[in-house]
């Protein structure tokens, strides 16, 4: 299968590419943790993820919400919570972003006062795209309402924990040779996203480290208020988890 392409337009979404599940040691590195937290940060899901998550206008966001359910149904065929869980991340994330867009012209929330604290940005009104932001919001919250719902996800979540209990009382470490071998077979799919920008112009989930006092403020906050205020395709080849 050729890779796909890391770019997109207006009216479509990259194919998703092959996807290699990582080992035991590997998988059972993920936490459940409340909300969108560890989205940037496991991979490979969330290079593979990422080129779904797209929320430019209500049209966009409506593919964007599809494609990543798609996703999440196929990990829950291949009782892969953790995929699950990183789709339903991507989903919600997209309903928090949307709405921080159309509360914020820019998208931009905080910012530093004179006394080095982050500071929430007033809330602007009347901006352009703000309708479609909102609407866009809208959209990918009724698919995270899906997800939650989802009884193969509750199943799963319950499995996962379960079986993430078992992992570490009968392997204590990861094992390292995996990790390497592991690294290697990804390495390849973990270039195609480094460079994705934010559709809004900005550097945005990209893979590299972000710089300066403010932009770790920015990006704690994104994930931790965002929540706060809006919580009120192709086959894989199947790689199975195997417990030690």
């Amino acid at each position: 299968m050729p890779p796909r392409s890391s770019k997109s337009t207006e009216d479509s979404l990259p194919s998703p590419g092959p996807f290699i599940r990582p080992p035991p040691s590997q998988y059972f590195t993920y936490r459940i943790q409340q909300g969108e937290q560890g989205v940037l940060t496991h991979e490979p899901y969330k290079s593979y993820l990422l080129p779904l998550w797209r929320f430019r206008s209500p049209s966009i966001a409506e593919k964007s919400s599809v494609a990543l359910y798609d996703e999440f149904l196929r990990f829950c065929k291949e009782d892969d919570f953790v995929g699950m869980d990183m789709s339903r991340k991507f989903i919600q994330m997209g309903m928090t972003r949307s709405k921080r867009y159309a509360n914020h012209k820019g998208g931009r929330k905080y910012d530093i006062g004179k006394d080095g604290e982050e500071v929430e940005i007033e809330k602007s009104q009347g901006h352009e795209g703000q309708e479609d932001k909102l609407i866009a919001s809208g959209i990918f919250k009724e698919t995270w309402e899906r997800c939650r719902k989802h009884e193969g996800y509750k199943i799963l979540k319950g499995r996962y924990q379960k079986e993430l209990k078992d992992w570490i009382q009968g392997q204590g470490e990861e094992k390292s040779k995996d990790k390497r071998d592991y690294k290697v077979e990804i390495q390849k799919q973990s270039e195609d996203t480094e460079n994705i920008k934010d559709e809004e112009g900005e550097e945005d989930m990209s893979s590299k480290p972000r710089k300066g006092h403010q932009d770790e403020i920015h990006h704690k906050h994104e994930i931790k208020e965002e929540n706060t205020e809006n919580l009120s395709t192709k086959p894989r080849k199947k790689q199975k988890t195997t417990n030690n």
